[in-house]
């Protein structure tokens, strides 16, 4: 049973990054691509014209250096976008002997032949858990106003709905929507459920995986941006929210629970729940191969094309473990989002449970 190998070889090293420092990352979050076809309010990605990303040659080429990996979300933009978005997931499958988990998510604008079609190729490869995330952030006439494309919420509802069928055939894939609150869409997520429900009977509050909005310079490119008006109000309409899912088990549901109760405590007291997890456990490559420690600090560390492709030879710099220690010392731009935050939550469960 590879599957169940694979999760305890992550549980395994989820486990050992609370006690000790890890000698390579175990989650990679890659933005494959900068290309967007969205004009979101509270992101500013759409804006980039992005020029010289790294070509499918040189992914093969950092992938076959860096094995390590057990745990990959591929992002954007809009990440099937990239037409070779199946060879970029074979390339990690094939060297990541480990890999157990890979994310994607889609903002439903592609043609969902196509994406469907490429969901499916990726599956077929054999990696244990595929999640793809369907972006929604409101009812029909909110969510097609927040990202900026009439139509945008018909065509999430139908996405959503052919990944789910997919999954009947393919365990292995979990599909689930992204709510990202914010300014935006205050208050509207329990009306965004209802209206939902009614297009999808059978949706539950546990397919919404739900994000509060935040700013970065190096990813969204949106850090002069006000994205939340209340947080107390935000806590009040998430908690709400959250009273009502069902409890979940497996090791995303579990991890997933755990990141909304830790989101609150987020944004009732501005600190970080947990021990940040960045250039340890995971760090963050953009679609130019520069490395950062994680999506939301600019702390660039390294760039693929100067050394390589091997991210081995600057782990241990001196420059990283000036970051490691900026992030000891709380330095680290305050933040929890999904993206960085899940590996700090699974090497906490897995030590609970242990």
């Amino acid at each position: 049973m590879p599957g169940i190998t694979k999760l305890m070889g992550l549980a395994a090293t989820a486990l050992q990054s609370n006690f000790s420092q890890l000698k390579k990352p175990y989650k990679l979050n890659f933005a494959i691509t900068y290309w967007c076809q969205s004009r979101c309010l509270s992101c500013n990605i759409w804006q980039f014209k992005p020029k010289g990303e790294l070509t499918i040659d040189e992914i093969r080429e950092f992938a076959r250096k860096n094995r390590s990996f057990r745990w990959i979300e591929l992002t954007g933009g809009e990440p099937f976008l990239r037409p070779d978005i199946v060879e970029i997931a074979r390339a990690f499958h094939e060297t990541s002997k480990g890999l157990y988990v890979m994310t994607i998510p889609t903002n439903s604008l592609c043609s969902h032949e196509m994406v469907v079609r490429r969901v499916e190729e990726i599956l077929n490869l054999g990696i244990p858990r595929l999640a793809v995330t369907v972006s929604l952030d409101g009812y029909r006439e909110l969510h097609d106003k927040i990202r900026g494309v009439p139509g945008n919420y018909d065509r999430a509802i139908e996405m959503f709905k052919r990944l789910k069928e997919l999954s009947r055939h393919h365990r292995n894939l979990y599909a689930v929507f992204g709510y990202t609150m914010s300014k935006y869409n205050q208050w509207q997520l329990e009306r965004t459920y209802t209206e939902v429900k009614k297009a999808i009977p059978s949706v539950t509050r546990n397919d919404f995986h739900i994000n509060v909005a935040q700013t970065s310079s190096n990813y969204y490119g949106n850090s002069e941006m006000s994205l939340v008006a209340d947080n107390e109000a935000t806590v009040r309409e998430l908690s709400a929210f959250v009273s009502m899912r069902r409890r979940e088990f497996g090791i995303i549901g579990i991890v997933e629970n755990a990141f909304l109760r830790t989101l609150l405590q987020y944004l009732k007291t501005g600190e970080m729940p947990l021990r940040s997890r960045s250039l340890d456990a995971s760090f963050f490559l953009d679609s130019y191969g520069s490395v950062f420690p994680s999506i939301m600090w600019d702390r660039k560390i390294a760039n693929l094309r100067e050394i390589n492709y091997d991210v081995s030879s600057v782990w241990r710099s001196e420059l990283a473990n000036e970051v490691r220690r900026d992030i000891a010392e709380g330095k680290e731009p305050k933040q929890w989002t999904a993206c960085e935050a899940f590996q700090s939550l699974t090497g906490r469960i897995t030590s609970l449970i242990r």
